[in-house]
């Protein structure tokens, strides 16, 4: 699967009807992705000069799928199939192009609550999403709060990881509140002077993902055996993201972290012990950001 070796790696798990549905879900995901940002799976992100058209085209093409009209685009028609197996409520598929619409509006987050919301936009829902494509019910409001529990620690590890991407495209979600603390701007926060500051917040980013990572495995006692499994390592492979970047501190970004096919391997192994011996579900931490209902 072109895109994410990680994510190709963790479906595996799952038990055929669950990973074609996944499947499906990813490629629409990853088409919108790249529809909006130019990219080509997930690569060669750069800035676009239509990108409210873009979003735009998405949307319509999402909004005949949800209607059970065949698109043409197999992504679309791919979330037309997973829509009509799972009852998947429409508004998160809007949810997630929402966030596309924040980054072509050229969207920053001022704290930490807008950046959460903006991870929810276009993780944390799709964490919900593919909880029901694990066949978790739309009405269960505690198992899917934990699944996008997981998309947002996914999200904060990728942001800590791609800030100098991120900034030579234009971007930033660091919030301005956190850049004022070490005198950076969203226009200079990669500068060199700021190097030390930036390595701070990235490993805030981490402590962040860490705790949302932490409750996403405690959601996986409420799923089957394999969905566990996957879940508990995509946990661990994407979880392994951001401590790589804490470690690393102010070279961090000298090279692109991932995670080796050794280090894959080892996650899933850990997992599936993982989900042969978990217990039944703690209370989710009322400390922790919760999505919109």
């Amino acid at each position: 699967m072109r895109g994410s070796k990680s994510f190709a790696a963790a479906s595996l798990l799952f038990d055929r009807a669950t990973r074609h549905r996944a499947w499906l879900l990813y490629a629409w995901c990853r088409r919108c992705d790249d529809l909006v940002d130019g990219q080509d799976h997930g690569h060669g992100m750069a800035p676009v000069a239509d990108a409210h058209a873009r979003v735009a085209a998405a949307r319509a093409r999402t909004e005949a799928a949800l209607a059970g009209v065949v698109v043409g685009d197999p992504a679309f028609d791919a979330l037309r199939l997973v829509a009509a197996e799972t009852a998947m409520p429409a508004r998160w598929p809007r949810d997630l192009l929402d966030g596309f619409a924040l980054d072509a509006d050229g969207w920053r987050p001022g704290d930490a609550d807008d950046l959460h919301r903006y991870c929810y936009h276009v993780a944390g829902v799709v964490g919900c999403m593919m909880a029901v494509a694990m066949g978790v019910s739309p009405d269960d409001a505690a198992t899917l709060d934990r699944a996008c529990d997981l998309g947002m620690a996914f999200q904060l590890a990728n942001i800590a990881r791609d800030l100098g991407e991120d900034a030579a495209a234009g971007r930033c979600y660091l919030p301005a509140d956190w850049l004022a603390e070490i005198g950076a701007t969203a226009a200079d926060y990669m500068a060199p002077r700021h190097r030390e500051g930036v390595a701070t917040l990235a490993r805030r980013l981490a402590d962040g993902a860490a705790a949302f990572e932490a409750s996403a495995r405690v959601g996986a006692a409420a799923l089957p055996f394999r969905s566990a499994w996957a879940v508990l390592a995509a946990a661990g492979i994407y979880g392994a993201i951001g401590r790589e970047v804490a470690r690393r501190g102010t070279a961090a970004w000298n090279a692109r972290v991932t995670t080796s096919k050794a280090a894959k391997i080892g996650f899933i192994a850990r997992a599936g012990l993982e989900a042969a011996t978990r217990r039944d579900a703690a209370p989710r931490d009322p400390a922790l950001w919760t999505r919109p209902r």
